[in-house]
């Protein structure tokens, strides 16, 4: 069993920045991949980006420049940096890990986090 918690989220404004982080076992024993992904209300989950164990990043396409992923080692916290948000990037925020090839789909992550809301309004 893979445990992971998500913390960070908040409100902000239009315009402003939030940092996610994603606590994550340390990868002794196996080498996974951890993926951001989000939900918003009445819709699916959705892919916002992802880093392998190692270290190649993938993003949605439409956040590129707007949100990074970072992580200072292997086993330190994985990080979701956002930047000019909108209304449309409030969502609930998870984290997730995978195996195997870098992937961009729900059905490729195995053990998720609860998640953390996000809200962008004025």
């Amino acid at each position: 069993q893979v445990q992971l918690v998500e913390s960070g989220g908040g409100s902000v404004q239009p315009g402003g920045s939030l940092t996610l982080s994603c606590v994550h076992p340390p990868r002794t024993s196996s080498m996974y991949n951890v993926g951001w992904f989000r939900q918003a209300p009445g819709k699916g989950r959705e892919f916002v980006g992802a880093v392998g164990w190692s270290g190649m990043k993938i993003y949605r396409v439409s956040l590129e420049g707007r949100f990074t992923i970072s992580r200072q080692n292997t086993d330190a916290p994985v990080y979701l940096q956002m930047s000019n948000l909108k209304p449309e990037d409030t969502a609930v925020y998870y984290c997730a890990v995978g195996f195997g090839f870098l992937q961009r789909s729900v059905n490729d992550y195995e053990y998720w986090g609860q998640g953390t809301q996000v809200t962008v309004s004025s």
